[in-house]
C-alpha cells in the first residue's frame, strides 16, 4: 500500500519522502518502485520521460525525523492501533505545526490517533484501496475533532493524485469494509456449509452480480489475515454475529494459508 501511494503521488508531480524501518528496506523499496515504473514503460502505459521524472521526485529514509519539512504525512503501517498511536505521537513532535497527519488504516480508530497528538484537528483518515495505482477510490475520514481545513485539504490532495474521494465519518470499517466484510464472511460460511464449491461460488457472484472477481479470489488478494483482523475489530465494536470470523477463516490463518502473498489461501498460486 505504501509503495503504491508513493508511486501515484510522485507521478502526480509531488516530491515524496518515504520511511522504512531500515536502510536495507529503503533500498528494496526504491528498487521495487523503479521496477514497477519501468514495467509500465515496457508495456507502453507510461512514457520513459515521465518515469524518470517520477523517480527523481522519490527519496527514502529510515528516520521519521526526516519528515519534519513535509506538509502531509500518510501513515501506511500494519493494522496495529497501539503502534499507530505511538507513531502519531512521534510525528506530532517532529512535523511542522501546519502539517496534516493522515492514516491509510482500513479498521483502526482514527479518533484515537488524533487524540495521541496535540493537533487533533489536523488528523484525518485517507483510506486508499489496493492496488493503489489501479483503484480510483479513497475514503476521506474525519473524526469529531477534524477541522474543516484539514478535511478539505485531504480531499483536494486525493483529487490531485487522480483519485476519487468519498467522505466518511470515523466509524469502524468506514463505508466499503462495513459492507464488504460481512459479504466475504458469509461466502466462507456458505462454503463451510457445503452449499457449493469455491469455483462455483466465485463464478456465481461474478456472473450473477457482475462483480469483477468472486469472494474467494478477493479474499486471497486482500489476505486472509487482514480480513480476519478487520472482522475481529468490527465484531469487537458492534458485537454482531455477522462480523465474527468463521472457524474456517481462523484455522486457515493459523495454518499460514493467507492468500496470494503466501502462495496458498482458498486457492493455490505458483511463482508466476
Amino acid at each position: 500500500m505504501g509503495s503504491g501511494i508513493v508511486q501515484v503521488t510522485a507521478q502526480a508531480g509531488y516530491s515524496v519522502l518515504f520511511v522504512e524501518a531500515n536502510d536495507d528496506l529503503v533500498k528494496r523499496g526504491l528498487s521495487r518502485l523503479r521496477d514497477t515504473l519501468e514495467g509500465l514503460v515496457t508495456r507502453g502505459k507510461l512514457e520513459a520521460r515521465v518515469k524518470d521524472e517520477a523517480l527523481g521526485r522519490i527519496a527514502g529514509t529510515p528516520r521519521l525525523e526526516d519528515l519534519k519539512a513535509c506538509d502531509l504525512v500518510i501513515e501506511a503501517m500494519t493494522e496495529n492501533q497501539t503502534l499507530k498511536n505511538e507513531t502519531f505521537a512521534k510525528l506530532d513532535r517532529i512535523c511542522a505545526p501546519g502539517a496534516i497527519l493522515a492514516t491509510n488504516t482500513s479498521s483502526c480508530n482514527v479518533t484515537a490517533l488524533a487524540a495521541a497528538t496535540k493537533r487533533p484537528g489536523q488528523v484525518v483518515g485517507m483510506h486508499f484501496f489496493n492496488p493503489v495505482p489501479l483503484m480510483k477510490l479513497v475514503e476521506v475520514v474525519r473524526t469529531i475533532l477534524t477541522e474543516d481545513m484539514a478535511a478539505t485539504a485531504a480531499t483536494e490532495f486525493v483529487r490531485s493524485v487522480g483519485k476519487v474521494p468519498v467522505q466518511a465519518k470515523d466509524a469502524t470499517a468506514f463505508i466499503v469494509n462495513r459492507l464488504l466484510v460481512p459479504y466475504l464472511l458469509d461466502a466462507i460460511r456458505v462454503y463451510e456449509g457445503g452449499l457449493a464449491s469455491l469455483e462455483d461460488i466465485d463464478q456465481a457472484m461474478k456472473l450473477g452480480c457482475g462483480y469483477p472477481m468472486g469472494p474467494f479470489t478477493l479474499l486471497d488478494l486482500v489476505g486472509l489475515d487482514t480480513t480476519m483482523y478487520v472482522a475481529e475489530v468490527m465484531f469487537e465494536e458492534f458485537r454482531e454475529a455477522r462480523y465474527a470470523p468463521p472457524p474456517l477463516l481462523k484455522r486457515m490463518v493459523m495454518a499460514g494459508h493467507l492468500g496470494r502473498k503466501t502462495g496458498r489461501g482458498f486457492y493455490t498460486y505458483d511463482a508466476k
